[in-house]
């Protein structure tokens, strides 16, 4: 069966339709003290997908719920598809005294579950913190289907040289375009950031600024007001994971940004297409 967590229910019923897998119905209640309680009543099977993002505190708890209700109901086999893996930057400890957060989370998923499936983890290295087997998917092709079919001599930007296999992959599944990536250059005087394509030019173009998470907003605002000042004809944002905390999406706007476009590993408006195809075909391959 597949069990959704409270912020995975959009993926999880996908996911149950692509793999043709019964959709358990959780119950998710809190005591009077404020603690909650995440139960399976409906669980009637021997393995369990357990779809749950992490993108909050109580999301953790509830996710470490499931997979104890689970083994409580009688799975003998359980799978943990962590869709958005919240803490995943935190991948070192940055301090004297600083926690690694994402080795923490990750050994903490490993006691109640028998493998792992992350999708388009931050950082690839996070895997190596869980104590099971893991299965990393890239789900960010599905992002190239709700884009307009006309774009105009279209250019995939990633926010910097580490995503760029980000955009490339949006622009392979979208079947034409270029790729490029924003450089971050300081002023050595006044210690002001100039961002700015390394290379292509956007005047007149349709550019897709393509990222693995969209989390406040402020760096992509920041580089799409950069190309509405050079011309650009419209600016898009597509992102596997939007997080799009606080004000994220009017600062967006406010730089000029056309339309925004998300996956379902975090639920929020402009989750218009699914990661459920690639999730499915991890899970045909453990």
């Amino acid at each position: 069966m597949i069990v959704p967590g409270s912020s995975s229910q959009q993926l999880a019923a996908a996911l149950a339709a692509e793999t043709d897998r019964a959709l358990a119905t959780p119950t998710y209640d809190r005591f009077p003290d404020g603690e909650g309680l995440a139960a399976v009543p409906d669980f009637d099977a021997d393995e369990a997908v357990i779809v749950a993002a992490t993108d909050s505190d109580e999301a953790w708890v509830e996710l470490l719920q499931l997979q104890d209700a689970v083994r409580e109901a009688g799975a003998t086999d359980v799978t943990t598809v962590v869709p958005y893996m919240g803490y995943a930057r935190q991948d070192a400890s940055f301090g004297d005294g600083e926690p690694v957060s994402a080795r923490a989370m990750a050994r903490a998923i490993s006691t109640g579950t028998d493998r792992v499936v992350l999708v388009n983890p931050h950082e690839a290295t996070v895997a190596d913190f869980f104590e099971v087997p893991v299965e990393a998917v890239d789900a960010a092709g599905v992002l190239a289907a709700p884009l307009p079919a006309d774009l105009g001599d279209p250019l995939f930007l990633a926010p910097d040289e580490g995503a760029i296999d980000v955009a490339a992959t949006v622009r392979n599944a979208y079947g034409a375009g270029e790729t490029d990536y924003f450089e971050k250059r300081r002023d050595r005087e006044t210690g002001a950031v100039a961002v700015s394509p390394s290379d292509a030019p956007v005047a007149d173009r349709d550019v897709v600024v393509v990222d693995d998470i969209i989390a406040t907003g402020s760096t992509m605002s920041e580089s799409v007001a950069v190309l509405t000042d050079r011309g650009a004809a419209r600016v898009l944002t597509a992102c596997v994971h939007p997080v799009l905390a606080a004000n994220a999406v009017t600062k967006l706007r406010a730089a000029g940004v056309d339309r925004i476009v998300g996956s379902d590993t975090v639920e929020r408006g402009c989750s218009v297409v699914s990661a459920a195809p690639a999730v499915a075909d991890a899970l045909d391959s453990l």
